[in-house]
């Protein structure tokens, strides 16, 4: 199949099932976030970048299943700059969108087998707008693939995912605009879990996702790409038991973000030790 039908279906399949997510939700979260670190690294940028990151997100479930979104904004230091010698750091937003489709919840029965106490669907995708000194990506991404439901407290959603990426970079060094590149459509092994555990009489939650991503082969510059992998995990305590709050309602914890070969550029490369971060952080959001 052409590059160009791969890219029609998936759209086709996006669009087919808009009606889906339009219908009123059974059960919905929506929360604003804040967290920071100072252990970010940008592919051949520097280290030790520090950030603040803004975040909107909700997640609810409908009749058929659940739908995820999460835009954040990520505003860098000095040392991830704005624009040559500007003294001002870089600013990004990055949007996600997931839709999955429950085959139990279609079909009006368990589907549950095993481990796994459903089967499903999920497509969606990721956007981002970032300004800075460099590269000033304009990625636009959509995915889509099988996903599977684990028994476990909470949830657990392991997935694999087709990936049809491009971007249309402008170098501000070289004032080159690049026309938008598609690379090789890739395939990802995605997992997402919210887990909630006790140590002693207090109550907390293991969450976040893990991205393993294969090789988009050539980028738009001729070179070659690498395998990536993005873990990002957080602890959260719910301080409603310490604040008078309704449950859920303010969340802080400590978030770590391990990721190789970010946007799939070789961190043994010379002068791209940028593409390796490993970096704490600590996190807080309120829910309503």
């Amino acid at each position: 199949m052409s590059e160009f039908k791969t890219k029609s279906l998936a759209v086709a399949c996006l669009m087919a099932l808009c009606p889906l997510v339009a219908q009123s939700a059974d059960w919905s979260d929506t929360y604003i976030g804040y967290r920071y670190g100072s252990k970010f690294a940008e592919p051949f940028g520097a280290r030790d970048i520090s950030k603040s990151i803004i975040n909107f997100g909700h997640v609810s479930g409908y009749k058929y299943g659940s739908n995820f979104f999460n835009i954040d904004l990520l505003i860098s230091d000095s040392k991830d700059p704005s624009a040559p010698a500007s003294g001002s750091g870089a600013q990004e937003f990055y949007a996600v969108y997931r839709n999955t489709i429950d085959f139990s919840k279609v079909a009006g029965k368990s589907l549950a087998f095993g481990p796994f106490s459903s089967f499903g669907a999920t497509v969606g995708f990721d956007a981002n707008s970032k300004v800075d000194a460099g590269y000033n990506s304009k990625k636009r991404m959509l995915v889509a693939g099988p996903t599977v439901m684990v028994k476990v407290p909470g949830f657990l959603n392991v997935s694999v995912l087709a990936l049809w990426e491009s971007n249309a970079p402008y170098n501000k060094f070289s004032g080159v605009q690049t026309s938008r590149y598609s690379y090789d459509v890739h395939p990802m092994l995605n997992a997402a879990w919210g887990i909630p555990f006790s140590v002693g009489p207090v109550a907390l939650s293991f969450e976040g996702f893990m991205n393993f991503i294969a090789s988009k082969g050539k980028n738009e510059f001729g070179g070659g790409t690498r395998p990536e992998t993005n873990i990002d995990a957080q602890i959260m305590y719910d301080v409603a038991p310490i604040t008078g709050l309704p449950k859920n309602t303010l969340r802080v914890g400590f978030e770590y973000q391990y990721w190789n070969n970010k946007f799939g550029n070789d961190h043994k490369a010379p002068g791209d030790s940028g593409a390796l971060a490993k970096t704490p952080m600590i996190r807080a959001e309120y829910h309503f």
